[in-house]
């Protein structure tokens, strides 16, 4: 296995676990933010109707990248939890209160009101701190011998809360495009609404991050702005994207819309990972030096090569199955 860089192998598929969860969990929690400005009561059941099926499955990508990563880049662990623990927290009591909402919702009349709050606060709480640990890995962990050496509350910076304000407006796009597609009548009509303001806000956080970060490490500074090279390819692609997503509301190419939307995230993410390459625990350690010994990531490996098929066939499946718009009065409940 030597010809292999098994370190390269493991990168790649816990980027891909982290994004598949990013595009599949983030719709279903932009729905959640968006829930207390819907219409009326019909509107939210069509909204909790069109992710049902396949929410929790969403979240199948998390664990797999979480799994992956601390088997193999038990450093990235190390440091990474004691820097980010109170915003790893919050995010992981925010997908708890939404996932208790949205069982018992359906089955409450009198509180029902409350499972609402309870599913829109659980949701922006989680979409909040995921962004805001994207922003504190941006700007980088002060570390020493492999240790995290700085603040419970170093990772809540005006950087990391913009970053965290833009996630919950992405998530809210990516959610109010996935409801015109799965909806129909005045459902859909409101979330069409929605689609030009949001992408504004998100162009508009876009462009503070894309201008602010360069300037938070040097490397980060100079892999953009020292020379003229391909990667400028994707905030160009970005911007494409969010022309299209316009254009395509507009023209009600309802599926158009939507994959838009995810090559919008697709190609942000892409971004994030070229501006920090190969830096796992930015700014000091790549992730050869965070792997752990090449015989358990291979022997992880093997594992995950069985599982990784099953896991996207059971997605597939799922919304496959579940294809189709949802309307008032029916659905999965």
């Amino acid at each position: 296995m030597e010809m292999f860089d098994l370190s390269l192998i493991w990168a790649v598929i816990i980027a891909v676990g982290v994004i598949m969860y990013v595009l599949m969990d983030g719709f279903d929690l932009g729905l959640g933010i968006l829930f207390p400005f819907a219409p009326d009561e019909d509107a939210r059941d069509v909204m909790m109707n069109s992710i049902a099926p396949v929410w929790d499955g969403n979240e199948t990508w998390l664990v797999l990248g979480g799994a992956g990563l601390i088997a193999a880049f038990p450093l990235v662990y190390t440091i990474l939890l004691p820097a980010l623990y109170l915003g790893v927290f919050l995010m992981l009591a925010g997908l708890i209160f939404r996932g208790v909402a949205f069982e018992f919702r359906f089955k409450s009349r009198l509180t029902r009101r409350w499972w609402n709050r309870a599913f829109a606060g659980g949701s922006f709480v989680a979409a909040f701190a995921q962004g805001c640990v994207v922003g504190a890995y941006i700007q980088g962990f002060e570390t020493a011998d492999g240790v995290y050496t700085g603040g419970a509350f170093d990772w809540l910076t005006p950087f990391s809360i913009l970053t965290g304000i833009g996630l919950v407006v992405g998530y809210m796009l990516l959610g109010a495009t996935w409801l015109v597609l799965k909806s129909d009548g005045h459902v859909r009509d409101w979330a069409r609404r929605l689609v030009p303001k949001l992408l504004v806000a998100v162009l508009a956080v876009f462009v503070i991050v894309s201008l602010w970060t360069p300037w938070i490490d040097a490397g980060v500074s100079a892999r953009w702005f020292d020379h003229l090279n391909v990667i400028w390819l994707l905030p160009f692609a970005t911007l494409l994207c969010a022309l299209g997503i316009f254009l395509a509301n507009r023209h009600k190419r309802e599926g158009s819309a939507f994959l838009l939307t995810l090559g919008l995230f697709i190609f942000t993410y892409l971004g994030l990972i070229v501006s920090r390459w190969p830096y796992v625990v930015p700014p000091d350690y790549t992730l050869w030096d965070a792997a752990s010994a090449p015989e358990s990531q291979l022997f992880l490996l093997i594992g995950v090569l069985f599982v990784l098929p099953i896991v996207l066939a059971y997605t597939a499946w799922s919304y496959w199955v579940f294809r189709g718009k949802v309307r008032v009065g029916e659905g999965y409940h």
